[in-house]
């Protein structure tokens, strides 16, 4: 997810795997929940914003895992400053520098670079 200034939203893992990394915001799929219900429920728990997913951007398999990225905008109304909770130790926005300075999950800016979705500042 990008705001308004084009900074990508990132989240520092809490806890393993990756724990100390930065990364996009994610999590499981509950019994029940569709994707996009997912992605609107892992937002809220890792950054406190509410969001509406749009396309999906791309699918990633990590050992037994099948990871759906998606596309969000802000709802209206949502909190614009995130804020860590749930799995996240810290979440903010980032620019493309700001981005190069952070110790990111393996695999990351490939994908990213790849989906269209990097920093676009």
């Amino acid at each position: 997810m990008h705001d308004p200034n084009g900074r990508l939203l990132l989240v520092r893992r809490a806890n393993e795997p990756g724990r100390g990394l930065w990364s996009v915001p994610g999590g499981r799929v509950e019994p029940g929940e569709d994707e996009p219900t997912a992605v609107v429920r892992e937002l809220a728990e890792e950054t406190g914003l509410t969001v509406r997913p749009g396309e999906l951007a791309g699918v990633v398999v990590r050992g037994p895992y099948r990871i759906a990225d998606y596309r969000c905008d802000l709802a209206p109304g949502s909190a614009v400053h995130p804020r860590a909770g749930d799995d996240a130790a810290d979440a903010r926005f980032v620019d493309l520098a700001g981005y190069a300075e952070l110790p990111v999950v393996d695999g990351l800016t490939e994908l990213l670079r790849e989906w269209d979705a990097l920093p676009r500042v």
